[in-house]
């Protein structure tokens, strides 16, 4: 019965998610992509998305950033670090695949020999070994990959609680998901809890990545909500860009809000 299920969910994201890039695909407009598949911003829902954006502005003012402010007072940077590295090698599946899919196999390869170095001499991904003899880890989801193989990015979106994104990169979001193998192991092993767990902790882990960064951000903006737009798209295209092997020096460093 849970294997029935977990696959009728799948099933359920797969079916949004075409619907979703279906859309996009239809506000093209017919123009063709660039080489470099790097996309043009477009907020057709601005009015809708500032109110968003000003829910969650809320929502990490009275919620979230004591939280996150809470936990950076708890845990010692060296363990928040160590913390970052095991989630970022458990999703070493999803990064691996996504790779493949976009055809890098020496991204693939690189992803792969991180996952094991990591698991299995970094002590499950705690110490990053691989980064240190020069295997850089590389994010990529498949949000990513659809940008790749040409797909639109669609409007802009901002999610209350869930944060900005395109309609393109959040059903590359529900793919990953969904076909995520700790995901259906633990699922189907009935120990939900902690895969939820697993995703809760990943959220603490780049909201504190981010605080600094918005803060920043905010206090040096005239518009925030425009400064956010445009420094995600900047990173967005950064990270599609380099599948074509371009540099990133001149875009601003913003963390990914998935970026393990």
């Amino acid at each position: 019965m849970k294997t029935k299920r977990t696959f009728s969910l799948f099933m359920t994201a797969l079916l949004i998610a075409t619907g979703t890039l279906t859309s996009c695909a239809s506000m093209n407009s017919g123009e063709n992509q660039t080489e470099e598949n790097v996309q043009v911003l477009r907020d057709p829902y601005e009015d809708y998305n500032r109110r968003a954006f000003r829910f969650n502005q809320g929502v990490d003012d009275v919620f979230i950033n004591p939280i996150v402010r809470g936990y950076q007072t708890v845990v010692p940077s060296p363990a928040r670090t160590g913390v970052d590295n095991a989630l970022r090698n458990l999703n070493t599946p999803t990064v691996l695949l996504n790779q493949l899919l976009q055809g890098d196999l020496e991204g693939a390869g690189n992803a792969l020999v991180r996952g094991i170095v990591n698991t299995f001499v970094g002590v499950g991904g705690i110490f990053d070994v691989a980064a240190k003899e020069g295997i850089e880890h590389e994010y990529e989801d498949f949000g990513q990959t659809l940008a790749v193989w040409g797909v639109d990015n669609g409007p802009y979106l901002v999610v209350p609680l869930l944060g900005p994104s395109t309609a393109r990169d959040y059903a590359g979001f529900f793919v990953d998901s969904f076909t995520d193998p700790l995901r259906w192991y633990l699922f189907n092993i009935e120990e939900d809890g902690l895969y939820y767990g697993k995703t809760g902790m990943t959220y603490l882990s780049l909201r504190s990545s981010l605080i600094d960064v918005l803060t920043d951000l905010e206090n040096n903006s005239i518009d925030y909500y425009a400064a956010t737009r445009s420094t995600y798209f900047q990173r967005r295209n950064a990270l599609i860009a380099d599948q074509k092997g371009q540099s990133q020096d001149t875009i601003a460093e913003f963390p990914e809000y998935d970026d393990f």
